[in-house]
């Protein structure tokens, strides 16, 4: 099973940006669909983003369009989720994944592996 480890978390004022990074020990994520999601407390579990594994396919949910970037480092073996104009209801664990499907229009599904997540805090 692949060990996912996240990183890059932290406070950020509304309008700021946070990078995430997602990878895997002994592992290249360059294999697998990922998926980034998060969880808000009070909040459903939302699925965020993802990449396809064998096109670089990406999805976006509605509310992060625009402001968020998912993308993949071949070389390094890893994915970045670059998280721009945050809003305070951006705010959550954001955790990766690796999942079955990416589905074009729809979304982020079946989740396989996933790490611990990342608290990102959005607050003036």
């Amino acid at each position: 099973q692949v060990q996912l480890v996240e990183s890059g978390g932290g406070l950020v004022q509304p309008g700021g940006s946070l990078r995430l990074s997602c990878a895997a020990t002994g592992h290249t994520l360059n294999l697998y669909n990922i998926g980034w999601f998060r969880q808000a407390p009070g909040k459903e579990r939302e699925g965020v983003s993802c990449i396809r594994e064998n096109d670089d396919y990406t999805y976006y949910t509605h509310s992060v369009k625009g402001r968020f970037t998912i993308s993949r480092d071949s070389a390094q073996g890893t994915v970045y989720l670059q998280m721009n104009s945050l809003k305070p209801e951006d705010p959550g664990v954001y955790y990766c994944a690796t999942i079955a499907f990416v589905t074009p229009g729809s979304g982020c599904y079946g989740e396989h592996s996933r790490g611990q997540g990342t608290q990102v805090t959005v607050s003036s």
